[in-house]
């Protein structure tokens, strides 16, 4: 089969997309014959997309053997919708979440439709697809392959001495204490604030709430100019840009006394040692609230905390549902119920055998339903059905 893949989302950018086009791409490889036309992060992404019509023209003259096009999301799919016009090779594109919802009448009336003309949409989760065939798409052209995850994770040794380096290196004394991690970019969706304010207050003394991520607290030129338009169409352009909405609202949660003493905030880490921070961490929360417009379209930090043997407490909404299976990997429990996340919390922590049982499980589940080479084998294999419906 041959290929060309186009995204503006891949290494050495960091993100849970990137790291999954990445693995598609590369994996895709090994089998068949794979042209890239990606965004590696040099010079502007706005004058790369402004010069992809005329790259993709170059590279289907040069590739008249092409089979598939494949998309990495829906903004992709957006900038190329005029290939439908310009070829007849089948075009496919992933589909995440946002990338289908985001909350804009002209997106939802005339880009979406214009979607529908897609040979195939995949989604990453079941919710992702509910929300492409809420919107029109043809049933019969909307799969659902869930992401997958290195299984070599749990193949990372863990330091020894980790604890005692995080105190020389921070100031901040883990030890002795029953560590709830969390990890992500400060948006709203990810229900950050809320658990800070709602559920940290009532956990036990000797529990801390540790969190991972950038939390970029002086806004640059480009957010500033966008923090000063009405609220309606600063919250688009938050959203279209990932934008951290969630900054002040932690900024103020981490500085109240009332929980103060319960939270560290360890900021953007390495690669390295966030694996011994999954390690060390006794349960890592996903505590997503409901925002409109945003949803979580699967959730790959949940698996990457399974792998490390830490069980994952989340929010049962959307693509989580699909990354945790509760009982399993992890406990889903319902979004927004404060005391209903404090109790369990403080149980779970509370019950070295169950935590030990839930580690293991953990591993094991994800292990068995998750993988990077599983993905891209049902990815193929949606691919070869669009080309068979074409012939």
């Amino acid at each position: 089969m041959k290929i060309l893949f186009i995204t503006h989302k891949y290494p050495p950018t960091i993100g849970g997309m990137e790291k999954q086009s990445y693995e598609l791409i590369t994996r895709a490889a090994k089998s068949n014959d794979v042209i890239v036309l990606a965004y590696k992060g040099e010079g502007s992404k706005l004058k790369w997309f402004l010069n992809l019509k005329r790259e993709i023209r170059k590279i289907l003259v040069k590739h008249q053997d092409i089979q598939l096009i494949h998309l990495n999301d829906g903004l992709m799919s957006a900038a190329t919708l005029w290939l439908k016009k310009y070829t007849r090779i089948p075009i496919v594109a992933t589909f995440h979440g946002l990338d289908i919802t985001y909350p804009s009448a002209i997106f939802q009336n005339r880009i979406v439709k214009k979607m529908h003309k897609l040979d195939g949409a995949i989604c990453v989760s079941r919710a992702t697809t509910e929300s492409c065939l809420q919107r029109g798409f043809d049933k019969t052209k909307v799969y659902t392959v869930l992401n997958g995850v290195d299984h070599e994770l749990t193949e990372i040794e863990k330091e020894i001495n980790f604890l005692a380096r995080v105190r020389n290196e921070t100031g901040v004394n883990l030890a002795d204490k029953k560590v709830i991690m969390t990890m992500g970019r400060a948006v709203k969706r990810k229900g950050f604030s809320w658990f800070l304010k709602n559920v940290v207050p009532g956990l036990d003394n000797g529990v801390v709430f540790l969190m991972v991520g950038p939390l970029n607290t002086k806004p640059g030129f480009g957010e500033k100019v966008i923090n000063k338009l009405p609220i309606g169409i600063r919250s688009k352009f938050q959203l279209m840009f990932g934008m951290a909405t969630d900054v002040d609202a932690i900024t103020e949660a981490l500085d109240n006394p009332i929980t103060k003493d319960k939270v560290r905030h360890m900021g953007k880490v390495s690669f390295s040692d966030l694996m011994q921070y999954l390690a060390i961490a006794d349960v890592f929360v996903m505590p997503n609230i409901k925002v409109a417009g945003d949803s979580e379209g699967f959730g790959l930090v949940a698996l990457e905390a399974s792998l490390r043997g830490t069980p994952v407490v989340a929010a049962g909404i959307e693509g989580i549902t699909d990354a945790v299976r509760d009982g399993e990997n992890g406990i889903q429990l319902p979004s927004g119920d404060a005391q209903k996340w404090i109790d369990t919390l403080n149980t779970l922590l509370k019950d070295k055998d169950k935590l030990e049982k839930l580690s293991q499980s953990a591993i094991d589940s994800t292990l068995k339903n998750y993988g990077w080479d599983k993905m891209v084998t049902e990815y193929l294999d949606v691919f070869d059905k669009v080309i068979r419906k074409l012939i």
